[in-house]
Formats: C-alpha cells, sequence, structure tokens
C-alpha cells in the first residue's frame, strides 16, 4: 500500500498538469473480449471538478491507483463538475466522469440541461454521497433559501451539478435565479468573495468535508453559518426520486450542531461502449482499494460495494456489473 502523502502529493501533480494541458490524451487499449476482468494498455482520462472540492481530490487520488495497478496510465481534470463532465464525457474528451445522480438521470433521460437529447452514458458505480451545503454570512439576515430574495448567492459553476442543485432549491422556495444576483462562480472564488464580504451566501453540492468550506468556516468562524435546507426535501423529490435526507455533522466544520440537509448519491460514468475489461478492472479497483482512496479523501469511507450497483436510471455498465455482480 502507498503511503498517505506520495498518493496525495503524487495525485496533486497528475491534476496539475492536467489541467493546464486539458482534456483526454488517448485510449489506445485493444479489443477486449467479453467477460474479461482485466483492463487493457492505454492511456484514459478523468473529469472531476473544481479544485478545492473532493470530486477533484478523489479523481486524482483514482487517476494514481488507475496508474499503479493496472496496464492503463489515468490522469485527471480540473472541470465545472457534472453537467460539463457528462457532456464532455460523451463528446469524447474524457473517458470517466465523476457526476451527480441528480443531473446523470437528466442526461439519460434528455431533461434539464440535456435538450431533449438522452446522453448515450452508463455507470461504473454509485460511490459517496454529496451533501448539499448552503453557507451564509451571519449578518446577511438570511434564515432559510427564500430570505435569499435580493441577496447575493454563488450557486456554482456553470453547467455544474451545484447549479443545477442550487436552482431546484430556489424553485422549491418559490424563487427563480433571477429573484437572487445569481454568481455563477467556482468554490475557489466563492470562498474568497464570502471573506472578503462581497457575497450574502452559497450553495455548494459536495462531499465531505468539502476542503474549501474547512477554509471558510476556520478562517471566518461564527461570522457564517449553515442553513437548514430539509423543509425542502418533499419539493425536490417531486423534481428527482434520488434526493435523501441527511445531515451535515457538527464535527465536520467544528459547527454548533448537525445541520439537517439533503443528500444525493455521485456516481462514476462512462460512455457505453467504455471496454468491459476496462470497467470492471477499474470498478474492482475503486472498492478494492477504497482504504487507500479513504487516505485522500475520508469521503471515500463511505463507499459500498452493496450499494454500488444502485445506479438507476442510469444503466450499469456490463464490465461494473460483472465487477459487482458477487455483491448481489
Amino acid at each position: 500500500m502507498m503511503r498517505p502523502t506520495r498518493i496525495a502529493a503524487t495525485a496533486l501533480a497528475v491534476l496539475l498538469v492536467t489541467a493546464a494541458c486539458g482534456g483526454k490524451q488517448t485510449n489506445d487499449s485493444a479489443e477486449q473480449s467479453s467477460g474479461s476482468c482485466e483492463a487493457g494498455e492505454g492511456r484514459i482520462t478523468i473529469a472531476t471538478g473544481n479544485t478545492g472540492g473532493v470530486y477533484y481530490t478523489l479523481g486524482g487520488g483514482l487517476a494514481q491507483l488507475i496508474s499503479d495497478n493496472t496496464p492503463l496510465k489515468a490522469s485527471a481534470a480540473e472541470t465545472g463538475a457534472s453537467v460539463q463532465n457528462i457532456q464532455q464525457l460523451v463528446a469524447g474528451d474524457y473517458d470517466i466522469a465523476f457526476a451527480l445522480a441528480d443531473t446523470a438521470a437528466d442526461a439519460v433521460e434528455g431533461k434539464a440541461s440535456f435538450d431533449g437529447k438522452p446522453q448515450d452514458i452508463a455507470a461504473l458505480a454509485r460511490i459517496y454521497p454529496n451533501y448539499t451545503q448552503v453557507v451564509v454570512r451571519a449578518d446577511s439576515g438570511i434564515n432559510s433559501v427564500a430570505d435569499m430574495k435580493g441577496k447575493s448567492i454563488s450557486t456554482g459553476s456553470p453547467k455544474s451539478g451545484t447549479e443545477v442543485i442550487a436552482n431546484r432549491l430556489l424553485e422549491a422556495a418559490g424563487l427563480s435565479s433571477s429573484d437572487i444576483s445569481a454568481q455563477r462562480l467556482a468554490l475557489r472564488p466563492t470562498v474568497d468573495q464570502m471573506k472578503a464580504g462581497q457575497i450574502d451566501g452559497l450553495v455548494w453540492s459536495g462531499g465531505l468535508p468539502t476542503p474549501e468550506l474547512t477554509d471558510l468556516t476556520t478562517s471566518l468562524g461564527d461570522d457564517v453559518k449553515f442553513i437548514d435546507i430539509s423543509d425542502l426535501l418533499d419539493d425536490m423529490k417531486k423534481v428527482n426520486q434520488v434526493y435523501e435526507e441527511g445531515a451535515i455533522p457538527a464535527d465536520t466544520y467544528g459547527l454548533p450542531a448537525d445541520v439537517p440537509t439533503i443528500v444525493v448519491p455521485n456516481l462514476l460514468l462512462v460512455t457505453k461502449d467504455f471496454p468491459e475489461g476496462n470497467a470492471c478492472a477499474i470498478t474492482n479497483l475503486v472498492f478494492d482499494k477504497k482504504d487507500d482512496l479513504a487516505k485522500v479523501h475520508k469521503a471515500a469511507n463511505a463507499l459500498d460495494r452493496e450499494i454500488a450497483a444502485d445506479t438507476d436510471p442510469v444503466e450499469l455498465h456490463p464490465g461494473a456489473a460483472q465487477a459487482l455482480e458477487a455483491t448481489k
């Protein structure tokens, strides 16, 4: 097993190089016979998310594990996250993509951001859950999503899963994006503007803890607070049944108490023509090396083979199904 510091440092280097170059490299994997659970040779790229987010951190760790444990050489790239990831996955820019389950459901059904065009994607696995984290300045007068009317709120990067959820939360609260001063910012500039007092609040969908929010809460302390949005769950479930009730534990960010919120699973996605041997080998690797991934980010502790195949309405890739079959 690799030392945690080596995994994290190497993963970061991989990410920085890929972010600079951008996009998919090449995939020279030989045609694999059906039923194979061995990866072929080649190069693959993983679409992650914003720097400071869990996709970015775990994506680098996963790329390193693939490179160290299979004939494949993997790299990971910073992206705007879910919607962009799926669009560029289908376009052939990336081979594997992290995405929120609600955005992936929209994709296969051709809804919302996907304009009536069902996307040709499949899932390797359901992975860890994302927690909807709504943070506001304590002096903003915001105690609910409805209170955001007229306020300056970061709704996440354009074409991100966070933006999808933020807009749905606003709608569930009887608002629209035009009712707020919507700042479509990545997480790092969002946190910087919160610190500078330039925006009133943010919506973020991510694993726990999200490093940039740890920075925010450590820096501002009681000057920021998390909002309970669980009263909007029923309306959110009318849009998509993947939304679930959850809570941000108090010790995640040194909060006074647990904060009820809305949770959505994450999926690892590929296109349907992704080689079966690669899909099987990588899916096994994710769960066999769970402890290594948890050293990169503890959100990986939530990886669970027992529910990994629960990806509906996104079809499980046949190679992934082979890897997870013994769990059923």
